[in-house]
């Protein structure tokens, strides 16, 4: 039997387990439950939080504290020592090193094997599954994938243990039957030094015949634009002409769509979104062309949901899956199968549907511009971009924002920051229809710029090409787990970017 014909077999038990979970959510959610809770009794945080006598999830909100990183960053440590069944019952052996907390420059938060296996593994052939649901007449294996991973940097903590990127994790993990189809080779996708690693990756894949990639939409672009210098070919089609399927996450696709679209210019090319961390894999972009994806309630993740006028508080409030509302912001909570208990990896997330569950990822709960009441979103900000881009036919590639603070006048703002594939041809045309988009669709926006009398008209410094690519090196966040912060409710993004852009 073809390759192809195989896997199109295969992965038919996996979409009627995928129906399962979408027709009873909560009986799902509670088998994961009782798994995490079960597994992890006889660890000594289970022991500390008598897991034994845990029967319902209510009783495990009231015994467990919401987490986060200092939280967890004794046990953290001590694994990292060489220490075990702390908050899990099987080895650590790896920890996917992310950004930083106030008190550290990185944080490590621990993977199992489960993690690897039923998690993060399991959501990326999931991905590929909802694909050939979607088109059954794919062809996808019968060619490469590229990969666009982050840095290759392992630190090794004692001889079976070590850390770094969890994509770097990922792929020093991966199956066989992955592996034969990935392409570039394994020395090259794990690279340290990232120009040198752009270089490589466009001339060793630009020969092979590429049908998926899977990768962060920013980085994606910096080697894609790579091998059309290098080839001359006017767009990516002309390279790769079996090419099908772009699955992406780490950032919201709304601001490089048309950029994507001007790659690929086919109605048949299928892009898919994840949502994944190093926390665990969350969603997947379940419909061709949607803007939401189905939350999956059989990764070993249980899931809690904080009303964002809880965040802060001493005691916050949880929503169990049976109890959030659709249109509401909420902050992600999650118990992990790598041993992370009522943890807040910082996302936040609003429902579209309840049936099925499906999400979008909003932002991060410090990721946003509330200095004047108007709590302004990165999904408000994408949304804004966008609507301003097709109005006036240009193409941001990265942008950045922050407040300006009240002056005499009484009146404060939000500057922004823009770096422009195609430039619009009245950039202060571009910047009305962004800030009429604004108001459309964030209400305490729309309140504080009426009148002008709290909110000034944007400020928008438009900037050179290159700009954020010289800025994220400056910083050491070249590569594929960085991405550009988008919003910030203080100016230091504006003022590292600023003194190089502005007279």
């Amino acid at each position: 039997m073809p390759v192809n014909a195989l896997f199109s077999f295969l992965i038919k038990k996996r979409l009627q387990q995928i129906n399962l979970f979408r027709d009873n959510p909560h009986e799902a959610q509670l088998e994961v439950f009782h798994h995490l809770v079960r597994s992890a009794r006889h660890t000594e945080w289970g022991k500390r939080h008598e897991y034994g006598t845990v029967r319902e999830p209510d009783t495990f909100r009231e015994r467990v504290p919401l987490q986060d990183y200092n939280d967890v960053r004794p046990y953290v440590e001590r694994m990292r020592q060489g220490e075990q069944n702390l908050l899990w019952p099987t080895d650590v052996k790896w920890f996917a090193k992310s950004s930083g907390t106030t008190q550290d420059r990185s944080k490590f938060i621990p993977v199992t094997r489960e993690a690897l296996e039923d998690c993060h593994y399991k959501g990326g052939k999931d991905l590929i599954a909802l694909h050939y649901e979607q088109f059954p007449q794919s062809k996808l294996f019968m060619g490469m994938s590229m990969v666009v991973g982050g840095s290759s940097t392992i630190e090794r903590l004692r001889p079976d243990a070590y850390a770094g990127d969890l994509s770097a994790i990922i792929i020093r993990n991966l199956p066989i039957w992955v592996e034969f189809r990935r392409t570039p080779a394994i020395e090259v996708a794990l690279m340290d030094k990232w120009e040198e690693k752009i270089e490589q990756m466009a001339r060793e894949t630009m020969r092979e015949d590429v049908r998926c990639i899977a990768g962060v939409p920013s980085w994606t672009l910096v080697i894609l634009r790579r091998i059309l210098e290098l080839t001359g070919k006017r767009h990516m089609l002309e390279v790769w002409p079996n090419l099908e399927l772009f699955m992406h996450g780490g950032v919201s696709f709304r601001p490089y769509r048309d950029q994507f679209a001007a790659l690929f210019p086919s109605p048949t090319m299928n892009y898919l979104e994840s949502y994944n961390a190093s926390e665990g894999y969350f969603a997947i972009q379940d419909r061709h062309g949607a803007d939401d994806l189905l939350l999956m309630l059989d990764y070993g993740i249980f899931f809690e949901f904080m009303p964002l006028d809880q965040v802060g508080r001493e005691r916050p409030e949880t929503k169990l899956l049976h109890e959030v509302e659709v249109g509401r912001q909420y902050a992600l909570v999650v118990s992990t199968n790598a041993g992370l208990w009522r943890y807040v990896p910082g996302d936040t997330v609003r429902f579209t549907s309840v049936r099925p569950y499906r999400i979008q990822v909003s932002g991060r709960t410090r990721s946003f511009i509330n200095a004047f009441g108007e709590e302004l979103i990165v999904e408000n900000a994408d949304r804004a971009i966008e609507t301003a881009c097709r109005a006036h036919d240009a193409i941001v590639r990265e942008y950045t924002a922050g407040p300006i603070h009240q002056s005499a006048t009484g009146r404060g703002g939000h500057e922004w920051i823009i770096e422009f594939e195609r430039s619009p041809r009245d950039l202060d045309a571009f910047i009305a229809t962004m800030d009429a988009s604004l108001r459309e669709v964030n209400s305490d926006y729309d309140a504080k710029r009426t009148g002008d009398r709290l909110l000034a008209r944007p400020v928008v410094h438009a900037v050179p090409a290159g700009t954020f690519h010289e800025w994220m090196k400056r910083r050491g966040k070249l590569g594929g787990q960085h991405k550009v912060p988008r919003l910030a409710n203080d100016r230091s993004y504006l003022e590292q970017l600023l003194p190089q852009t502005v007279p």
